[in-house]
């Protein structure tokens, strides 16, 4: 029976050679690779460009944190600054009050040496006063005996001609509130070594 009377066609014979060559361009690559391809390259490409935008980004916080931080320091020390400045003013303003004082405490004291303040309503005025000025931390000194102290003392009167000087009397007080010195001591000096040496002499 032939093919006409079957109705089927014979497949045609293929050189096995032209059979290869067809299997082998079945993996080549295909135009749906190629562009897979290229929008990965893209992506990567994409990515690399926003890392090298991000850098000055990064740069630009770094130096406005610095900013910030350069100026709460800055901040901080105007602040101390202000503080120390209106302390010293404050105590400024106590000394002048306290010194404009001590030439009531001078007149008291000569009133105790004479014996006024022993009793009666006006030791109790003084006790009052002294008191407060002692709480504002008023501290007399120049004391028979001490140590000469050109910073403490004014030295009126001078006997001897020693290296060791000491007050030898005291004319007028002197006062301080804690380091400042509100007025020095008048005294008199004499010549300490030479003190030190009578009784050893004797």
């Amino acid at each position: 029976m032939s093919a006409e009377d079957t109705g089927k066609v014979d497949a045609p014979d293929v050189d096995p050679a032209v059979e290869e060559s067809l299997a082998g361009s079945a993996t080549a690559p295909q135009p749906g690779d190629v562009e897979d391809e290229a929008e990965v390259l893209e992506a990567e490409m994409s990515e690399g460009s926003v890392d090298s935008e991000a850098a000055p980004e990064k740069d630009e916080l770094s130096e406005r944190t610095a900013d910030l931080q350069r100026l709460s320091a800055e901040f901080a020390n105007y602040r101390r600054r202000v503080a120390r400045d209106k302390q010293v003013d404050i105590d400024n303003a106590k000394a002048s009050v306290l010194a404009e004082l001590l030439g009531v405490l001078d007149d008291l004291d000569r009133a105790r040496k004479h014996g006024d303040l022993e009793t009666g309503p006006l030791k109790s005025v003084a006790d009052k006063l002294e008191s407060v000025i002692t709480a504002q931390g008023v501290v007399a000194f120049g004391d028979e005996g001490d140590a000469f102290d050109p910073a403490l003392h004014e030295a009126v009167q001078h006997e001897g001609d020693g290296n060791d000087p000491v007050v030898g009397s005291v004319f007028r007080k002197g006062y301080k509130v804690r380091d400042r010195v509100l007025r020095t001591a008048m005294v008199a000096v004499v010549d300490g070594s030479g003190a030190d040496v009578a009784p050893d002499q004797a």
